[in-house]
């Protein structure tokens, strides 16, 4: 059944009501406009636990989003971008860093590739600001584990950005998914600040584990719960509590994956309050846990 929180109009009387000055939400993206048209022709055609596709909610232009996010108090969200070949990464992070130097409430984001050069482009990246970086590593097809990765891990680390990393099987299985390649990298370097994006669904219960083992990893709620993830990946009613837990303890963070979802912003906030987690958990997730990520 649809509620006022179904519709983009509900969402600031949602936060206000909560006692919270806005939200935070650490996966959205904004991409150059090339590489966006590509990215919104695969989700329009679909594939494998996509079905055949979907349409894009917010198919606008780039002032529209940006509009439509600070409509919705969004006060800060990145512009998350990641590269897929070699060659991309530097110049993604030339355009990221300046999309979030023009647009009020954008984080200067980043993403990096294993080649050679990351290592020095990393660390411009880091000090031109960057709060938080994004790797893909079903989509870029590599290993975390690689060599010639390790110092860009330690570097993190030791920085204590946090890196949103889509490490499980969806939205098409393939690549160096699931939670034991990014775990062994936290085993390396158990200080990283890793944020698990879509709560690492399906496979949920590893990547929970992970976020219980290691004190900076967190998980993002990146189309969690909504009603098109209930549908084909049902989140198991026996990781509520601790859900609620890792929530309460500063480990889960809001996500959206604004703006290439089937559904309107609001449903992503209505997924999460019908939980019946609380408010002190939805406060903890929607605004407190994320913002404490970026400071």
């Amino acid at each position: 059944m649809a509620t006022e929180l179904d519709s983009d109009e509900g969402v600031r009387a949602w936060w206000a009501a909560l006692g919270l000055p806005g939200l935070v939400d650490l996966h959205v993206h904004f991409l150059p406009e090339r590489m966006e048209r590509r990215v919104w022709h695969h989700f329009h055609h679909g594939g494998p636990l996509m079905g055949s596709g979907w349409k894009i909610e917010y198919e606008w232009p780039v002032a529209e989003r940006v509009t439509r996010l600070r409509e919705l108090g969004v006060t800060a969200f990145p512009a998350l971008a990641y590269a897929h070949k070699p060659g991309m990464a530097a110049d993604l992070n030339a355009w990221t860093l300046g999309f979030a130097g023009r647009t009020p409430g954008c984080l200067p984001s980043a993403t990096f590739y294993p080649e050679p050069g990351a290592p020095a482009y990393v660390r411009q990246a880091l000090d031109q600001g960057a709060k938080i970086f994004k790797v893909h590593l079903q989509v870029g097809d590599f290993d975390p584990r690689l060599p010639e990765l390790d110092g860009i891990w330690g570097l993190l680390a030791e920085a204590g950005v946090p890196v949103v990393v889509h490490a499980s099987s969806v939205p098409v299985p393939g690549g160096y998914v699931g939670a034991e390649p990014i775990g062994e990298v936290l085993r390396a370097h158990p200080r990283l600040r890793v944020i698990i994006a879509h709560l690492g669904m399906p496979e949920y219960d590893p990547f929970f584990a992970l976020a219980e083992r290691y004190e900076r990893v967190a998980l993002d709620t990146t189309m969690a719960f909504t009603d098109f993830a209930e549908l084909g990946m049902p989140f198991p009613a026996r990781l509520r509590p601790a859900l609620r837990e890792l929530g309460l303890a500063g480990k889960v963070v809001l996500g959206s994956d604004f703006p290439t979802i089937p559904h309107p912003y609001a449903h992503q906030l209505h997924a999460l309050d019908r939980l019946g987690l609380g408010d002190d958990w939805l406060r903890a997730v929607c605004w407190d846990n994320g913002l404490t990520m970026i400071r």
